[in-house]
């Protein structure tokens, strides 16, 4: 095992570049060339293909997922730990498997998992400054990743308990956007996404309590996924955030997305929400049918009158029109969200500070995380049990976009704003910055409050070539009909044959 130490660079801007890495300054010295770069990973499908037929071995593709990572470490910032000995030990054991004849959905196939995800051996930090333990087991997601035959190589990094859409802290330094290194690449899933977008690694886990895959998928061009609660397990915790938070895939096609969905998904024997199984590989070869899409630009009631940027609005307007195209009904709509941040915020809030309160050294915690630790501790018990029963009603009233107006889909934008520089908020106060991040990502969050799946897809780029997404959203358990819609729109956009040039 061996940390990946995060050395802060010198912002660049985007720009081609080849086989090697922009010049690295430390602080006091004259710039240093990169390491050089190996060529970006094959996708996560495609690597199970060529291990299945031996054109390649899990050596091969573990090896150059390591040196990927450590030769842009410096400018990225991707990864809080590497499992480089380790990572290469089970890539030869998939090996001897592979040549025995074995097959196993990702044998032999590198992927990473964020910060806040269990694997033996290593310590748990979620973002946080200060020393943990190596924990002693693998998280249920982990394992089952194991059991598909995967090699995590490591775990990337997460804002501190998952609470911005920013990956940057005291503990780990700034991750930045493969796109463009001077702006993030979102959270709190944003050294997940770094790492795919980078190509450093085919496919990676995120999380999602408030937007935390869709968000940074937006802005690297990935697709990811929000599934069902439930639907992939978050054990060892039975309920995390309060029900907000899910385990989810990111990927740069919806094949590959799928197929990690498949690999991880399933419950634990102890999980609370256990929704039946889904087949997601299978829907991403489907057709979806001629749909009903709800186009909404009106976010939920933030108090920050945030709405789309410009430049956001022509991407998912082009999208939308790319729908109609398809022969898909697109129509302007109004969800009826009504005062669902009363119901998020205590949730959210008692979601912190249940994790913050476990943490061995509180004073190491960032202020913004001892204020939304303070704030959970008032707005536990009796509140945040009025708040999690409300949750029922807001189905109804939100779920009659689906019931009553017959859509079947409703698509937004993901964000509001394109991806913010780095250091954007830095040295806000706690209300600040939630203040900042509302008007910038308003319309992620009331689907974690619903439990609901929800799939980022590319809606293209800025002017300054900053990646944009929107999103598609379905009622309880509609995976595979959101699925087989993003597959569609990728077979005509092609979005994955664009790559960053980091």
């Amino acid at each position: 095992m061996s940390s990946a130490e995060p050395t802060e660079a010198e912002p660049t801007e985007a720009g081609p570049t080849e086989q090697t890495g922009p010049a690295v300054r430390e602080p006091g010295r004259a710039p240093r060339p990169a390491a050089p770069v190996p060529s970006p990973l094959p996708g996560l499908a495609e690597s199970a293909r060529l291990l299945a037929d031996a054109t390649t071995t899990s050596t091969a593709l573990v090896a150059d997922a390591l040196a990927r990572i450590e030769a842009t470490q410096p400018t990225l910032n991707a990864f809080r730990h590497l499992r480089a000995a380790d990572a290469l030990a089970e890539a030869a054991e998939a090996d001897r498997r592979l040549a025995a004849g074995e097959r196993l959905p990702l044998l032999g196939v590198p992927v990473a998992v964020k910060d806040d995800t269990d694997v033996a051996g290593l310590p748990t930090h979620f973002g946080c400054d200060g020393e943990r333990p190596p924990v002693a087991s693998d998280s249920e997601a982990v394992r089952r990743l194991r059991a598909a035959g995967a090699v995590v190589v490591g775990k990337t990094n997460s804002c501190e308990l998952g609470q911005w859409p920013f990956t940057e802290g005291t503990a780990f330094g700034a991750t930045r956007n493969p796109w463009n290194t001077a702006h993030t690449p979102g959270g709190s899933s944003g050294g997940s996404a770094a790492a795919v977008a980078a190509g450093l690694v085919p496919a990676a886990l995120g999380s999602d309590g408030a937007g935390s895959v869709r968000i940074p998928a937006a802005w690297t061009h990935l697709v990811g996924i929000k599934p069902q609660r439930g639907r992939i397990s978050v054990h060892p915790h039975s309920d995390a955030f309060q029900g907000l938070t899910v385990n989810g895939p990111l990927a740069r096609t919806v094949a590959d997305a799928a197929l990690l969905l498949d690999a991880v998904a399933g419950a634990h024997p102890e999980d609370f929400h256990r929704p039946p199984a889904v087949r997601a590989a299978e829907a991403a070869r489907r057709d979806p049918g001629r749909l009903r899409i709800a186009l909404a630009w009106r976010p939920p009631l933030t108090l920050t009158g945030a709405g789309p940027d410009p430049e956001v609005r022509r991407a998912v307007t082009a999208l939308a029109d790319t729908l109609a195209r398809l022969g898909h009904h697109v129509e302007e709509a109004r969800p009826r969200y009504g005062l669902i941040g009363l119901a998020f915020v205590p949730r959210a809030t008692v979601g912190i500070a249940e994790f913050a309160a476990r943490h061995p050294e509180p004073a190491l915690l960032d202020p913004r995380t001892r204020s939304a630790l303070r704030t959970g501790t008032r707005l536990g018990g009796r509140v945040v049990r009025a708040a999690r029963a409300r949750e029922v009603r807001q189905h109804r009233r939100i779920g009659a976009l689906f019931d009553a107006s017959g859509f079947d889909v409703l698509l937004t934008p993901t964000t509001a704003a394109p991806p913010p520089r780095i250091g954007r908020f830095d040295d806000l106060s706690a209300w600040r910055t939630d203040v900042a991040m509302a008007a910038a990502c308003p319309y992620a969050w009331p689907w974690n409050v619903l439990g609901w799946p929800g799939v980022n897809v590319p809606a293209g780029f800025t002017r300054s070539g900053l990646p944009v997404g929107a999103q598609l959203l379905g009622p309880s358990r509609s995976e595979e009909r959101l699925i087989a819609l993003a597959a569609q729109l990728e077979d005509d956009r092609r979005w994955f044959e664009h790559r960053p040039p980091v």
